[in-house]
């Protein structure tokens, strides 16, 4: 469980290269501005993990 996104910590991610902006234009089509991170490092950007089993 994912609990208090860190407005601090997703800076800090984007500073360390571990989050990157992702600007998905296509000739002829535009598919957005997206921020990319790995799965792995999501928890990071959160003040509270708890892992449910």
């Amino acid at each position: 469980m994912l609990k208090s996104v860190n407005l601090e910590r997703f800076i800090d991610s984007i500073e360390q290269g571990k989050i990157y902006i992702d600007f998905d234009a296509r000739t002829g089509h535009n598919h957005g501005t997206k921020f990319r991170i790995k799965s792995q490092d999501i928890p990071l950007l959160y003040k509270e993990v708890v892992r449910v089993v």
